[in-house]
Formats: C-alpha cells, structure tokens, sequence
C-alpha cells in the first residue's frame, strides 16, 4: 500500500472518540463531512452573492469560486459539497445549471462524485519537487541508466577527448560525418540493416532533426503525411510547422492496418508513410513482419516514401526485417543512441535510400542544422568501434528486463502494454479507476512520476483513455518500484487523489 499523509481533523472531544472503529480512515471521513456543514453554510451564502454580482455564465462562475475557496484555505480536499439541488436552492439557480457547474468543476479536476457519496472536493495535486529536475525530464521518454558502467564511460570520454586535436574539434565540419566515421557507423548499422552502405548513410544531430529536415524535402506544404493513430508527438509538431496534413491510420495488435493504408493511397496519394515500427512509442507494439511485407508492398505499388523511425530499433534482441530492407528504394531509415544510451548523446544515423538522396538531404540537414557535434560524433564513433555501446546496450536490455518485471508484479491488477526489452508502459485506465488520462498524468508528475497522457500522442482526435509511463532515466529499481506503487495505489483507491492530498 502506499503511504497516506496524516489526516488532519479538528474537532471536538465527542466526535473524536474512534475507540472500537474497525475503520479509523471512514469515520474520520464521516466527521470531517459533519464539520463542514456550518461552514460550507455560510460560504455558499457568499457564493450566492458572488453568483448575482459576476458577469460570467454560473456555469462557469461556480467552478472558479471552488478553486478560489481551495486557494484560500477555505475548502480542502474531501470536504463534501452540498448536492445538486442543496446547492441550486442555496445559490437561487436552477437545477441544470448547478448540474453544468459541476460539470466544469469535474473537467477541471476540482470535484469528483462517487454514487451514493456525494460530491466532494478533489482540489488541485500537491506542488511537490521532482526527483532528477523539471517536469520536462520526467516526462520525456528516457533509457534507464544501468549502474557500473560510469566510471567506464568517464575513463573512456576523458581518454577520447584528451587525444583528439581540441582545435579540429572546434571547427567546422563536413555534414554527415568523415568517410572514417560513416564507415565505423555503417559497420554497426549493419546488425540492422544489412545492406546498409556508407555513401547512403548521414551521421545527424539528432532524429527529430533529422525528420524537420527529411520532410521539408519529400513534402510541401499541404500535402498528406501519413501516420499510426497514436504517434510520436514530435512529428505532429513538425507537420504542423511545415503545413502537413496528418492522415491518422487505424493499428491493430500487429500494426498500422494495410487495407486502411492502401485506401488512402487509392484516394489521395500521401507525400510519405511515417512509422515507428520497433517497441512503438508510446504503444509498446513491435510491427509484425508479415504487416510491415503489407505496409512496404502497398508503398512500392503507390511509389510512397516511407519514413522509418527506428529510435528504439537497438533495444530488442530480436526483430523483424526494417522496411529499408523490404523497400530499399522508398526508405529513409533513421535511427540513433539516445534511446539505447543516453538522451545527452544527440547524435543519429540516416540511411536514404541512395548515394544521390543522402547528399540532397545533407544540404537540407546543412541549412536547417550546420553540423553534428564534433565532441558527440567523436564518443559516438569511437565506442561504436570499441564496444562501449554494445556494453551499455547490454546493460541497458539487462535493467529493463528488471524494471519490468518490477512492473509486472506492481501492476499485477491491471492491464497494460509493454515490451521487455523497452522502458515506457501503455496503461489503459478503466472506467473503475475514474481517472481522466490528463487528470491522472498531472498527478502523478506532481508526485515525482513521469507520465504522459494519451492526447499528446493521439493523431486523431480521438484519444483513448490511457497514459504512458517512462521506467528509465536515472533512478534505481527501488525508485522505480516506489512510484508504481503509488501508480497503483492511485488507481485503486476509490479516494485516490483525496487520500494523497491530506
């Protein structure tokens, strides 16, 4: 169980004898609620007034007083509000509009009601300091940071970086890397696709860069970008600077759906098909091979550029062939460290789909982004010929194998998606748990647990009812397992954001 902050009660010596309750946290519940009545009396009486003098709507005047009264101390989270018709009658409004009061109050987050209990105040969550920095970080998608392996890497840094001509690290340099860096990158890049050839292959500041730049070249704007339904909210910020259309595409267990994908091309060619196939953010899904042999069939007949974003493509042990194998000739595939080493390490790896399209892309990357860091390229290719990286990789596998397991004994109760060589959970949320993803996500971040809801990654319109949780980043497993305590504590708990609150 997780642990509740002391409940705080001030009330006299003949409500407060508990002796003999088997149940200390409802009767506290109960007094408390027999306490308020008075006051609640007198600040719905100032409520009526505030009501007649506003000019705003009721509706929405109402929900404004409760977070005002919250602020000011004089409502806390749990104090029970008058019913619907208590309060219309104390108000002088009609039922309806009291009912579309709370209404907004519940959309905002400030009241919840439970049938047969009332309504009671839910109140603002806590402002709490967060483990590791701002919420930024906790909410970004970041690969656990295995122990043991530091003081190898800040042997190896210092050793690198105290070799290397500081001034060559500080000019300018060719975009896309020396021949000898793109060779060491091709040798690795290899694992992944093994028709992977130098002349092809880009060393890039980062994959979201990489994309600004990728799509101002195949799309113009106006044009259709095809996507999952549930995708990387970067690219929906890229589409929209550069005056994409984003066509969502239905996923089933096994991936985009092929049939919805070849109707559109039927329909409206797209500019290009964007993808992440491997351990899918923030799905947790890896394509199948058989839909990703559909998916790059449909493209070759309909001459569509594909976009594969392998960002966690190192993570699994085993994988299904990458669209640039299955369609060589339509694929930009891109893939990178930060989500197999460290997000800080921005460097990534494109391979075009030939020698003439990567120098096209490389002025494009040129003009948008100047240059790969010399310092990054220089760790990066190194250890991608040392064996750092397969090492940390390694590690890496190895602790998230041990973080999920932690989550899958956790979150034993519930269901949720996930990927055991991968470090972000997909968590549905029932209607039992009686959260709204954005609610629940808010929450959680203001405890400390990066959390992201649904509506971020929704293409369509149309999120469902879900949040993704990052495992990694710099936390150790005790960490981990203390927040998804509270993550399933918060869940179960029928007074989940009442309990954490007081």
């Amino acid at each position: 169980m997780g642990k509740l902050a002391p409940i705080r009660l001030i009330l006299p010596p003949t409500r407060c004898d508990q002796s003999g309750m088997g149940n200390a946290f409802k009767m506290k519940h109960l007094l408390h609620s027999i306490c308020m009545e008075e006051p609640m009396s007198g600040l719905t009486a100032h409520w009526a007034k505030r009501v007649a003098e506003s000019a705003k709507p009721a509706y929405l005047t109402i929900p404004d007083l409760i977070e005002e009264a919250l602020a000011n101390g004089l409502l806390r989270a749990r104090d029970r509000l008058p019913g619907l018709r208590d309060m219309a009658e104390a108000l002088k409004l009609n039922y309806s509009t009291v009912a579309r009061a709370y209404g907004e109050a519940r959309k905002r987050g400030l009241i919840d009601a439970k049938a047969g209990a009332g309504t009671y105040v839910r109140g603002r969550p806590p402002s709490l300091p967060l483990r590791a920095g701002t919420s930024a970080e906790m909410t970004m998608n970041m690969p656990p940071e295995p122990p043991g392996l530091g003081a190898r890497l800040r042997e190896s840094a210092a050793a690198l970086v105290g070799a290397a001509d500081p001034y060559m690290l500080l000019r300018y340099q060719d975009f896309g890397g020396t021949p000898a860096d793109r060779a060491a990158a091709n040798t690795w890049l290899r694992r992944l696709v093994p028709a992977s050839s130098p002349d092809r292959l880009l060393i890039c500041p980062g994959i979201h860069s990489a994309l600004v730049a990728l799509l101002s070249q195949v799309a113009r704007s106006g044009q259709t970008l095809c996507v999952e339904d549930l995708a990387y909210p970067g690219i929906k910020a890229i589409a929209a600077q550069l005056g994409l259309h984003v066509q969502p595409l239905p996923c089933d267990e096994e991936g985009m759906i092929g049939a919805a994908f070849e109707s559109f091309c039927k329909a409206q060619k797209p500019a290009a098909l964007y993808c992440n196939p491997t351990i899918q953010n923030p799905s947790t899904r890896t394509m199948s091979q058989a839909r990703r042999e559909i998916l790059a069939d449909v493209a070759l007949r309909y001459s569509v550029p594909i976009i594969e974003d392998d960002a966690y493509g190192m993570l699994p042990r085993q994988r299904p062939e990458s669209f640039s194998s299955l369609a060589p000739e339509l694929t930009y595939y891109l893939t990178g460290l930060s989500k197999c080493f460290g997000a800080g390490l921005r460097i990534a790896f494109v391979l075009a789909p030939t020698a003439r399209q990567a120098q096209r892309l490389a002025g494009t990357l040129r003009a948008t982004t100047v240059m790969a860091s010399p310092f990054n390229t220089l760790l990066a290719c190194a250890w991608l010929k040392n064996g750092v990286v397969d090492d940390m990789l390694a590690a890496v596998r190895e602790e998230c194998t041990a973080r999920q397991a932690i989550a899958a004994r956790v979150l034993a109760g519930h269901d949720y998606f996930s990927d055991p060589d991968g470090f972000h959970l997909w968590l549905p949320l029932t209607e039992a748990c009686d959260w709204r993803p954005s609610e629940l996500a808010l929450h959680l971040r203001s405890r400390g647990i990066g959390a992201v809801s649904s509506a971020a990654f929704s293409t369509d319109g149309n999120p469902p009812n879900a949040i993704r949780l990052c495992l990694g980043g710099p936390y150790d497993r005790e960490e981990i397992d203390e927040s998804l305590q509270i993550v399933a504590d918060t869940l179960d708990d029928p007074y989940h954001l009442h309990s954490a609150m007081l």
